[in-house]
């Protein structure tokens, strides 16, 4: 078990291991969950309950997968316009909103195959076209359909793109709605790079509105402390969102073009109101890019589960310093990596040549395995952002917060990107409830209030609930208050919710104090989880300036959990590690046992140490 293990290698093979033991999981899950429902009968009256408050089921939450075959047909029914073509696209297009949360791409006309669009090559799956030939006047009947069948569904249209070459093409935008804040679709997007490289600057662009004069005026409403303002680096992780109406639109202040620092700061759009005018939200976590908070950037991309890493890169720069740390730890988590090219209207063009160069070389080389692909049209843009996630495809924009090139194009990229709730990899709510706690805080007239990840289930206010693991490996009982959907802009309340979204509960007779990062809440049963103190894992060493061995310490970082462990045992001839080796550990907890499972990957480092993983055996 101690040979040399390429990344590439190593990475495929704990994917195959993750993936292996979640399915585990699940089956030993549902089959626990069957046995409890013949002995106690789930009542038809709670299961009406979940369905009234707006909890899809199973068979209605799927991915959007693009079924070009019945796209034509739509497209049939919507030319011919007949009264019974009519009814048949109409029921189409709700049927398709309700199975794909609300939210469908409509795409007309001849479509060029998406690797001509992209403009990668050895890509089968993209290589076939699609669609059906149409001219501009059956465009026209068919937009003036579109209109008609979304105001009778209820849903808003919004055209996308249409482009001539090679033949006329368009997609179509379809989004209904949501019935409330619970219901709301978002995508956490987690924002690394090094020191500026234009993060902060980027984000306060897209969410505010206005344009940046180069000096700072973008950033300043984002920073929260006085010497934020004065360095203009982020020593905290913030958090920013940027909300989508249902026509598409980005939901933007009014106040966006102003000058003055004073009203950029009080002016900006409450993200109260934000929430209530989106019908689906982008929740950025602005993470900070020096050396010294790597430890919270790490906590940031572990435990709040983005969907994607957005990595900037300054073109004067290139890809230095930590944004290539920050590569790596996105590529261990298999997030997928979006790169954002900044400040291209003040660097000299053989500089940007250089840095765009240094970018696709590093990531076509075998440790990351992306294809690169600019962005520079709409129909990329949109086509993209169903696709690069599975395809290994890397997008990426070159950005100038100051012109505003670029930004209309990462703007649409974001708009159209599958919600994080809808991610059935990740997030499975016909499972046993499983919630990652990663804020503790006090609040006057409330009491214990925590937030983090519904990783799996359901629950709504008033479920009892077992918290834990605490220093002695018990998990202590308590009940759900009360529940907000996403804590950070919305302080609606809510009755219930599901597998993947972003949530705070407050809970019943529980002291601040008795709670920590990376607990979880269960669902309240006769057997409650094992706490786990010692477990093994296959490691791989990315780098180590000498030697590891038994008793080396690290900080392990696995899902919500970052803790000191203790290497008690390693499965090695000679009993120690170097850069490149690949063996199997047996790890040890400092402080506190915790709740982990086979199959969660895991990293670990110390000073310039670093370590890849994955739980294989609890001890």
């Amino acid at each position: 078990m101690t040979t040399r293990a390429s990344l590439r290698s190593f990475q495929e093979e704990i994917d195959t291991i993750h993936h292996k033991e979640t399915a585990k999981q699940r089956v030993q899950a549902q089959q626990l969950a069957e046995r409890e429902a013949v002995k106690k009968p789930i009542c038809s009256k709670e299961s009406k309950d979940s369905t009234d408050m707006g909890v899809p089921s199973a068979e209605q939450v799927h991915p959007q997968h693009a079924d070009f075959d019945d796209d034509g047909e739509l497209q049939t029914f919507l030319i011919t316009n007949t009264e019974s073509d009519y009814e048949k696209a109409r029921d189409a297009i709700a049927a398709r909103l309700t199975r794909n949360r609300g939210e469908y791409i409509i795409r007309l006309g001849a479509h060029p195959s998406k690797s001509s669009i992209f403009n990668v090559e050895n890509k089968e799956s993209l290589d076939a076209a699609f669609g059906i030939e149409c001219n501009e006047s059956d465009f026209k009947v068919v937009e003036s359909t579109l209109l008609r069948i979304a105001e009778e569904i209820g849903a808003k249209v919004s055209t996308l793109f249409t482009a001539t070459t090679p033949k006329l093409h368009g997609s179509y935008l379809a989004r209904l709605p949501p019935a409330g804040v619970n219901l709301t679709a978002e995508v956490r997007c987690a924002v690394v790079g090094n020191v500026d490289s234009g993060k902060s600057t980027t984000l306060g662009v897209l969410t505010r509105g206005g344009l940046d004069d180069g000096r700072g005026r973008a950033r300043v409403g984002l920073f929260r402390h006085k010497h934020e303002i004065e360095t203009g680096r982020t020593s905290s992780v913030g958090m920013e969102i940027l909300g989508f109406g249902a026509d598409g639109l980005p939901i933007l202040p009014t106040t966006h073009f102003s000058n003055e620092m004073e009203t950029i700061r009080r002016e900006k759009l409450g993200w109260d109101e934000i929430s209530k005018q989106s019908a689906k939200i982008v929740s950025f976590i602005d993470l900070a890019g020096h050396e010294r908070y790597l430890k919270t950037t790490l906590y940031g991309l572990t435990s709040g589960s983005p969907s994607l890493v957005m990595l900037m890169v300054a073109a004067n720069a290139g890809l230095i310093g930590m944004s290539k740390e920050h590569l790596a730890i996105a590529l261990a988590l298999s997030v997928p990596v979006v790169v954002c090219i900044t400040k291209i209207d003040m660097t000299p063009p053989n500089i940007l040549a250089e840095t765009v160069k240094q970018v696709v070389k590093i990531l076509k080389s075998p440790g990351c395995r992306k294809t690169p692909v600019f962005v520079r049209n709409m129909e990329t843009a949109a086509e993209l952002s169903q696709v690069f996630a599975h395809e290994r495809l890397c997008p990426i924009f070159q950005l100038s917060n100051i012109t505003g090139e670029g930004l209309d194009f990462l703007r649409t990229f974001l708009n159209l990107l599958p919600s994080s709730e809808g991610d059935d990899e990740k997030f499975v709510a016909d499972q046993p409830l499983e919630y990652s706690v990663t804020e503790v805080w006090s609040v006057p007239y409330v009491g214990t209030v925590v937030n983090g990840i519904l990783n799996a289930g359901r629950v709504k206010v008033g479920d009892p609930i077992l918290i834990g693991p605490d220093s002695n490996g018990n998990f202590m009982s308590s009940a759900i208050k009360s529940i907000q959907r996403k804590r950070h802009f919305s302080r609606a309340p809510v009755n219930s919710a599901e597998a993947g979204q972003c949530v705070s509960f407050a809970l019943k007779r529980m002291r601040r104090t008795a709670i920590r990062k990376g607990m979880v809440i269960v669902i309240k049963s006769e057997l409650p989880p094992k706490a786990i103190r010692r477990f093994e894992g296959t490691v791989l060493i990315l780098y180590h300036n000498t030697t590891l061995q038994k008793n080396y310490q690290a900080m392990l970082h696995c899902g919500a959990i970052r803790q000191t462990v203790r290497i008690i045992s390693i499965d090695h001839p000679q009993g120690i590690l170097r850069t490149g080796d690949r063996a199997v550990v047996q790890f040890e907890f400092i402080s506190n046992p915790e709740f982990i499972k086979e199959g969660m990957k895991l990293l670990f480092r110390e000073g310039k140490t670093k370590g890849l993983g994955v739980v294989t055996k609890l001890l």
